[in-house]
């Protein structure tokens, strides 16, 4: 289910989920948002009115930094999955999940503290998200 949850959204935003920094890069947009909440919507049974698994990325060569990040989210209700190396580049990856209810305008406003946070902590990226049904 993750992969298809990981595809689906990666096809809808069109790899914006990637990001070249943390100071310079594209970012989410809540027409991309909306989009993507309309084919979860088409091709799933999951309940969009009710609380999901939030998946969110971040990334940076510096795990020390990705540790300092995943601390302040811990404190902030996030559940820490794991820090691991990227398959495919060269840097380490930030994993936290959250069980939250979103809507296209409240995940865009979730992604703009994510960002700022990926920013305050000099990552870099903040790389997305990914959602699925809660367990």
């Amino acid at each position: 289910m993750r992969l298809l949850t990981i595809a689906l959204i990666e096809a809808v935003l069109g790899g914006v989920m990637h990001n070249a920094s943390a100071t310079d890069r594209p970012t989410i947009t809540l027409e991309q948002l909306q989009t993507m909440f309309a084919n979860i919507k088409s091709k799933t049974t999951w309940n969009l009115d009710g609380p999901l698994l939030w998946g969110y990325f971040f990334m940076d060569p510096d795990t020390k930094k990705l540790e300092a990040a995943g601390d302040e989210l811990t404190r902030n209700g996030y559940h820490l999955v794991d820090i691991h190396r990227a398959k495919d580049r060269p840097t380490n990856v930030l994993h936290v999940e959250r069980i939250e209810h979103h809507t296209p305008e409240s995940l865009n406003q979730r992604n703009q503290e994510l960002y700022a946070l990926a920013e305050r902590y000099q990552l870099g990226s903040y790389d997305g998200m990914d959602v699925g049904p809660p367990p």
